[in-house]
Protein backbone atom coordinates (compact mmCIF):
# COMPACT_ATOMS: atom_id res chain seq x y z
CA UNK A 1 0.00 0.00 0.00
CA UNK A 2 3.02 2.33 0.30
CA UNK A 3 3.77 5.11 2.67
CA UNK A 4 0.80 6.69 4.41
CA UNK A 5 0.83 10.41 5.19
CA UNK A 6 -1.41 12.45 7.46
CA UNK A 7 -2.75 15.65 5.94
CA UNK A 8 -4.74 18.63 7.12
CA UNK A 9 -7.05 20.18 4.53
CA UNK A 10 -8.14 23.76 5.20
CA UNK A 11 -11.21 24.75 3.21
CA UNK A 12 -11.64 28.51 2.89
CA UNK A 13 -14.88 30.33 3.59
CA UNK A 14 -17.41 27.61 4.32
CA UNK A 15 -20.05 27.91 7.03
CA UNK A 16 -19.26 31.57 7.71
CA UNK A 17 -22.78 32.74 7.02
CA UNK A 18 -26.04 31.44 5.66
CA UNK A 19 -24.40 30.66 2.31
CA UNK A 20 -21.79 28.06 1.48
CA UNK A 21 -23.14 25.71 4.14
CA UNK A 22 -21.52 22.31 4.37
CA UNK A 23 -22.36 19.74 7.04
CA UNK A 24 -19.18 18.22 8.46
CA UNK A 25 -20.68 14.73 8.23
CA UNK A 26 -21.19 15.30 4.49
CA UNK A 27 -17.65 16.62 4.15
CA UNK A 28 -16.22 13.58 5.94
CA UNK A 29 -18.22 11.25 3.69
CA UNK A 30 -17.12 13.13 0.58
CA UNK A 31 -13.41 13.02 1.56
CA UNK A 32 -13.60 9.35 2.56
CA UNK A 33 -15.23 8.67 -0.82
CA UNK A 34 -12.01 9.88 -2.46
CA UNK A 35 -10.26 6.90 -0.90
CA UNK A 36 -8.73 8.75 2.03
CA UNK A 37 -8.84 7.10 5.44
CA UNK A 38 -8.97 8.16 9.10
CA UNK A 39 -11.02 11.18 8.03
CA UNK A 40 -11.97 13.57 10.83
CA UNK A 41 -13.22 17.14 10.94
CA UNK A 42 -12.73 19.86 13.52
CA UNK A 43 -15.26 22.62 14.16
CA UNK A 44 -17.67 23.70 11.41
CA UNK A 45 -15.19 25.78 9.43
CA UNK A 46 -13.76 23.29 6.97
CA UNK A 47 -10.90 21.59 8.77
CA UNK A 48 -10.32 18.00 7.65
CA UNK A 49 -7.62 15.62 8.83
CA UNK A 50 -7.04 12.57 6.64
CA UNK A 51 -4.58 9.86 5.69
CA UNK A 52 -3.52 9.29 2.09
CA UNK A 53 -1.12 6.84 0.46
CA UNK A 54 1.68 8.22 -1.67
CA UNK A 55 -0.03 11.50 -2.52
CA UNK A 56 1.25 15.03 -2.25
CA UNK A 57 -0.42 18.01 -0.62
CA UNK A 58 -1.23 19.79 -3.89
CA UNK A 59 -2.86 16.63 -5.27
CA UNK A 60 -4.95 16.20 -2.12
CA UNK A 61 -6.00 19.87 -2.26
CA UNK A 62 -7.03 19.59 -5.92
CA UNK A 63 -8.96 16.36 -5.38
CA UNK A 64 -10.86 17.73 -2.34
CA UNK A 65 -11.66 21.02 -4.08
CA UNK A 66 -12.84 19.21 -7.23
CA UNK A 67 -15.03 16.84 -5.20
CA UNK A 68 -16.62 19.71 -3.26
CA UNK A 69 -17.31 21.50 -6.54
CA UNK A 70 -18.72 18.39 -8.21
CA UNK A 71 -20.74 17.00 -5.29
CA UNK A 72 -21.77 20.12 -3.39
CA UNK A 73 -21.74 22.75 -6.12
CA UNK A 74 -19.30 24.99 -4.26
CA UNK A 75 -15.92 26.29 -5.38
CA UNK A 76 -13.96 26.21 -2.14
CA UNK A 77 -10.27 27.09 -2.26
CA UNK A 78 -8.38 24.45 -0.28
CA UNK A 79 -4.91 24.53 1.26
CA UNK A 80 -3.39 21.23 2.40
CA UNK A 81 -0.42 20.67 4.69
CA UNK A 82 1.19 17.42 5.77
CA UNK A 83 1.31 16.82 9.50
CA UNK A 84 5.07 17.39 9.31
CA UNK A 85 4.70 20.69 7.51
CA UNK A 86 2.02 21.82 9.95
CA UNK A 87 4.39 20.92 12.81
CA UNK A 88 7.12 22.99 11.10
CA UNK A 89 4.73 25.93 10.75
CA UNK A 90 3.85 25.79 14.45
CA UNK A 91 7.51 25.51 15.42
CA UNK A 92 8.46 28.42 13.11
CA UNK A 93 6.11 30.90 14.79
CA UNK A 94 8.40 33.70 16.03
CA UNK A 95 5.70 35.64 17.87
CA UNK A 96 4.33 35.19 21.35
CA UNK A 97 0.64 34.29 21.48
CA UNK A 98 -1.04 36.38 24.18
CA UNK A 99 -4.58 35.36 23.09
CA UNK A 100 -4.95 32.26 20.86
CA UNK A 101 -8.38 33.43 19.65
CA UNK A 102 -6.85 36.68 18.31
CA UNK A 103 -3.80 35.11 16.74
CA UNK A 104 -4.07 33.85 13.16
CA UNK A 105 -1.90 31.68 11.01
CA UNK A 106 -2.54 32.49 7.36
CA UNK A 107 -1.77 29.51 5.12
CA UNK A 108 -0.96 30.31 1.50
CA UNK A 109 -1.64 27.96 -1.42
CA UNK A 110 1.46 29.35 -3.13
CA UNK A 111 4.28 31.51 -1.88
CA UNK A 112 4.29 34.76 0.05
CA UNK A 113 6.53 37.65 -0.98
CA UNK A 114 8.49 37.53 2.25
CA UNK A 115 10.70 40.54 1.43
CA UNK A 116 7.74 42.76 0.59
CA UNK A 117 5.84 41.67 3.69
CA UNK A 118 8.82 42.20 5.99
CA UNK A 119 9.21 45.65 4.46
CA UNK A 120 5.69 46.77 5.27
CA UNK A 121 5.37 49.72 7.62
CA UNK A 122 2.70 48.69 10.13
CA UNK A 123 3.19 51.68 12.41
CA UNK A 124 -0.33 52.84 11.54
CA UNK A 125 -1.62 49.51 12.90
CA UNK A 126 -0.14 49.44 16.42
CA UNK A 127 -2.54 46.72 17.63
CA UNK A 128 -1.50 44.24 14.94
CA UNK A 129 1.72 42.28 14.48
CA UNK A 130 3.02 40.25 11.55
CA UNK A 131 5.73 37.68 10.98
CA UNK A 132 6.15 35.63 7.78
CA UNK A 133 7.77 32.54 6.34
CA UNK A 134 7.57 31.45 2.72
CA UNK A 135 4.07 29.98 2.91
CA UNK A 136 2.66 31.09 6.28
CA UNK A 137 2.05 34.43 7.92
CA UNK A 138 1.51 34.84 11.65
CA UNK A 139 -0.70 37.72 12.72
CA UNK A 140 -1.68 38.96 16.15
CA UNK A 141 -4.69 41.23 16.61
CA UNK A 142 -5.06 42.79 20.05
CA UNK A 143 -8.35 44.42 19.09
CA UNK A 144 -9.79 41.20 17.70
CA UNK A 145 -10.23 39.78 14.23
CA UNK A 146 -13.22 41.83 13.08
CA UNK A 147 -11.09 44.97 12.69
CA UNK A 148 -7.97 43.18 11.50
CA UNK A 149 -6.30 44.79 8.48
CA UNK A 150 -3.05 42.85 8.28
CA UNK A 151 -4.57 39.71 6.68
CA UNK A 152 -5.73 41.80 3.69
CA UNK A 153 -2.22 43.27 3.38
CA UNK A 154 -0.74 39.77 3.41
CA UNK A 155 -3.18 38.64 0.70
CA UNK A 156 -1.85 41.37 -1.61
CA UNK A 157 1.58 39.77 -1.41
CA UNK A 158 0.50 36.17 -1.94
CA UNK A 159 1.06 34.06 -5.02
CA UNK A 160 -2.11 32.08 -4.42
CA UNK A 161 -4.96 32.37 -1.95
CA UNK A 162 -4.92 32.45 1.83
CA UNK A 163 -6.99 30.80 4.49
CA UNK A 164 -6.55 31.56 8.16
CA UNK A 165 -7.02 29.63 11.37
CA UNK A 166 -6.65 30.88 14.91
CA UNK A 167 -3.82 29.51 17.00
CA UNK A 168 -6.05 27.28 19.11
CA UNK A 169 -7.46 25.62 15.98
CA UNK A 170 -3.98 25.19 14.45
CA UNK A 171 -2.74 23.45 17.60
CA UNK A 172 -5.80 21.20 17.74
CA UNK A 173 -5.42 20.23 14.07
CA UNK A 174 -1.76 19.44 14.67
CA UNK A 175 -2.73 17.27 17.63
CA UNK A 176 -5.27 15.43 15.48
CA UNK A 177 -2.78 14.97 12.63
CA UNK A 178 -0.01 13.71 14.87
CA UNK A 179 -2.29 11.67 17.13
Amino acid sequence: MGDMTRYVALLRGINLGSRRRVAMADLRTLVAGLGYTDVATHLQSGNVVLTAPGADADDVAARVRDAVRRELGLDVPTVVRTAGRLRAAVDANPLDVPDPARFLVLFCSGLLDVDALRGLDLSHLPDERLAVTGTEAYTDHREGLRKARVPDLVARHADGFLTGRNWRTVLRLLEMAEG
